[in-house]
């Protein structure tokens, strides 16, 4: 069997694993994906008219839906990625990978297991939230086919490259309330971005700060894409970021990974 042959079997077959792990003990995505959902009600049932006049959408809280929908699905999968960083972290704790080391395995095929599996559940988890939208009212406007496929491309993109990082803040947390604290900027960032406000509307010396972190070119472009507004440099910015986390989330990660285990 070739070594490429050998890689994908081997690799299927953890991906198998962590989705089994995902469906027995199901409480972490739950509990992970309520929190965007929660969050997306409050802001629309509580704060929904308030936030529709400040975005100028009048007393019409279907504007503020549409705004704030695009922000909170990538939100949801830096929500589920914390889950892959306390997933990793187990494995690397309770010893099991000490013992795929001894086995006649592909080295990487524990990573690349976690990785497919955590896109996988992002992906599931966008579709439940976007479901959830759709139902209190969210509409696109006009989407043509070929802008529904790079939004969907452009979530799976940012999904790969969040969950890298998080495999490596698994890889280095001593156990898994660590790698649950470190994974926490997945969750925190979008509060800090343009997913609940426009950027103009926050403190002059902020906004740099918030324009030009990951979340916020991402969601600019997943609101053009779906809403038809101007995605202008965000698109380019949005696929450097995606790009850049997911090399360094990588690299990151098979150096940690290949040291002895903890």
């Amino acid at each position: 069997m070739s070594t490429f042959a050998l890689a994908v079997r081997d690799s299927s077959t953890m991906l198998r694993r962590n989705l089994l792990h995902a469906r027995r003990y199901p409480s972490l995505t739950l509990n992970l994906l309520l929190t965007p959902i929660m969050l997306l009600l409050l802001f629309v049932y509580v704060f929904g008219d308030v936030m529709s006049a400040g975005i100028g959408g009048g007393a019409d809280r279907s504007a503020y839906v549409a705004y704030l929908v695009p922000g909170l699905l990538l939100m949801t999968i830096g929500s589920t990625t914390i889950g892959t960083a306390v997933s990793v972290s187990n494995d690397m704790t309770e010893g099991i990978v000490a013992r795929f080391r001894t086995m006649a395995i592909h080295r990487g095929a524990v990573l690349i297991g976690h990785v497919v599996g955590s896109v996988l559940q992002s992906v599931t988890s966008v579709v439940v939230v976007g479901a959830v939208a759709v139902a209190i009212g969210f509409r696109t406007t006009d989407a043509t086919a070929l802008e529904w496929l790079a939004a969907f491309g452009l979530l799976v993109l940012f999904a790969l490259a969040l969950t890298w990082i998080a495999v490596g803040m698994g890889l280095v947390s001593p156990n898994a309330e660590a790698a649950s604290n470190n994974a926490t900027p997945l969750i925190l960032l979008p509060l800090l971005s343009s997913a609940f406000v426009p950027v103009d509307g926050m403190p002059g010396w902020f906004r740099p700060i918030a324009e030009y972190q990951p979340f916020t070119p991402a969601i600019e472009t997943l609101r053009g894409l779906l809403l038809g507004s101007e995605i202008g440099h965000h698109g380019w910015l949005a696929l450097a970021w995606c790009t850049g986390l997911t090399v360094l989330g990588y690299f990151w990660s098979a150096a940690r990974f290949d040291r002895d285990p903890k």
